[in-house]
């Protein structure tokens, strides 16, 4: 895989990272309008959306066969395949590329489940340093309102992976 690191190319890279309800969605929504509006080409990328792996994690996660360091490989592929096939061409064309989530997310994940720091960053080590990251805080008390008013409630599953 190519280390791309400080990217040069004509497109620019906005990462937006925090919890589910934190609002990353909507105002990811709101500036793709704006954007697009004025004139610039722009576009999506979001975690897990590669159509590479997405099924094996699905599968995966549905039969609880997922180990820390085989969710973190699974994650990393799907990032690979988008970045190679969707960001960086994107970026080379100077589109305007919006990300839900990106790789700061695999970072906090991984080492919460118990991955080496440094292996992870190391994993991770080909993504393209974005034009921005934006990290929304919210509290939780106002991201689990978000949620319940937004969905039937929320989904208790038994997590994929256990502590060793």
């Amino acid at each position: 895989m190519k280390r791309y690191g400080e990217h040069r190319f004509a497109g620019k890279l906005f990462v937006v990272e925090g919890i589910d309800g934190s609002g990353k969605s909507t105002q990811l929504m709101l500036l793709h309008q704006w954007l697009q509006a004025e004139g610039y080409g722009t576009v999506f990328s979001e975690w897990n959306s590669s159509p590479l792996v997405r099924d094996t994690t699905k599968r995966g996660k549905k039969k609880h066969m997922l180990t820390p360091a085989t969710f973190s490989l699974i994650h990393a592929t799907d990032f690979a395949d988008r970045m190679e096939h969707n960001i960086i061409p994107l970026l080379k064309a100077g589109a305007v590329v919006l990300c839900d989530r990106y790789i700061y997310t695999a970072f906090a994940r991984d080492v919460a489940r118990g991955m080496d720091c440094r292996w992870v960053r190391e994993l991770y080590g080909f993504a393209v340093k974005p034009t921005g990251a934006f990290y929304f805080r919210v509290p939780l008390e106002v991201a689990m309102k978000r949620l319940l008013d937004g969905r039937d409630g929320l989904s208790f599953t038994k997590p994929e992976w256990t502590w060793e």
